[in-house]
């Protein structure tokens, strides 16, 4: 028998208080990336300081900041191309700044998937939310590192067939075109795939079979218990 939301969540104050916990975390990071966007830009210094107390407790927390890196210095190289190619170099500066409310952004994610557990999240996304949406939320949280290691390893097979994709090629706009054909592609196929093989899990499952969302406790919470 599963067990049911309410009792997973419920038994005990310890469980009640760190779902609160999980919350508070949860509001904090919508807080912090939402500032990233939308705080004036003498508010950033301030940010960053507060979101690198964040990186910290993460890292601390087992968290790997080498995917991170990556991404924010490709995004970095891409925008400057561009906005080199557009403008000149009369607004680069314009794009180092965007990147870096990009950084800010992604940052309170990357803390709260690293410090909260994912049946954290489930149970209270499905407060908030039809249980349907939380559980794509929560499976797509799950499935980013598979979809990081599947990056990569598309990304080093088209390298190896000769792509036209290696970090200093991709400084030309003209290879940009066969990074999409050669890695964007492949990607979104192995989603088609792996959206398709997850929704016969659930399908397999009775997901969604009964009006009262029920869950199995994480191999933590059993022994925690």
């Amino acid at each position: 028998m599963p067990i049911s939301h309410s009792s997973l969540l419920s038994s005990t104050p310890a469980s009640i208080r760190s779902l609160w916990l999980s919350a508070l975390a949860m509001l904090l990071a919508l807080a912090l990336s939402s500032a990233a966007f939308f705080a004036p830009t003498h508010f950033l210094p301030w940010l960053a300081g507060i979101e690198l107390v964040l990186l910290v407790h993460g890292m601390l927390n087992q968290g790997k900041i080498s995917g991170l890196v990556r991404y924010i210095v490709l995004q970095l190289l891409f925008t400057i191309v561009l906005y080199l190619a557009i403008h000149g170099g009369n607004k680069v500066s314009e794009g180092v700044l965007a990147v870096a409310r990009i950084l800010l952004a992604i940052v309170p994610g990357w803390w709260l998937t690293n410090t909260v557990s994912t049946e954290a999240i489930g149970a209270i996304l499905g407060k908030m939310m039809p249980n349907k949406w939380a559980f794509v939320v929560v499976a797509s949280i799950n499935l980013l590192p598979y979809m990081a290691n599947e990056v990569r390893e598309i990304y080093q097979l088209q390298r190896l067939r000769g792509a036209r994709i290696a970090p200093k090629q991709l400084l030309n706009p003209r290879n940009w075109g066969e990074f999409s054909y050669c890695v964007i592609f492949p990607l979104l196929i192995q989603l088609l795939k792996l959206a398709r093989q997850t929704a016969v899990a659930a399908k397999a499952r009775h997901f969604g079979y009964h009006a009262k969302r029920t869950l199995w406790p994480s191999q933590r919470s059993e022994h925690d218990n």
